[in-house]
């Protein structure tokens, strides 16, 4: 639900970023999903590492949050 939670792929080179795009295309040929695959595929620009609260965030709270099903 809209960009700040979308799941993203960032690659380090053409070959990862092409792997990363061929197996998302097979996905989505699958049928296996009603919408299109949102998660957006690009190279790794500069990075932060987040604040040590938000590390490991599912462990220190017990997890059980993620609706996505195992």
């Amino acid at each position: 639900m809209g960009d700040q939670y979308r799941t993203a792929i960032f690659t380090l080179s053409a070959e990862q970023n092409a792997a990363a795009e061929a197996s998302r295309d097979r996905l989505a040929a699958s049928g296996r999903f009603d919408k299109p695959i949102a998660t957006i595929i690009e190279p790794l620009g500069k990075w932060w590492k987040a604040e040590e609260y938000h590390q490991q965030y599912f462990e220190k709270r017990g997890g059980g949050a993620c609706h996505i099903p195992g």
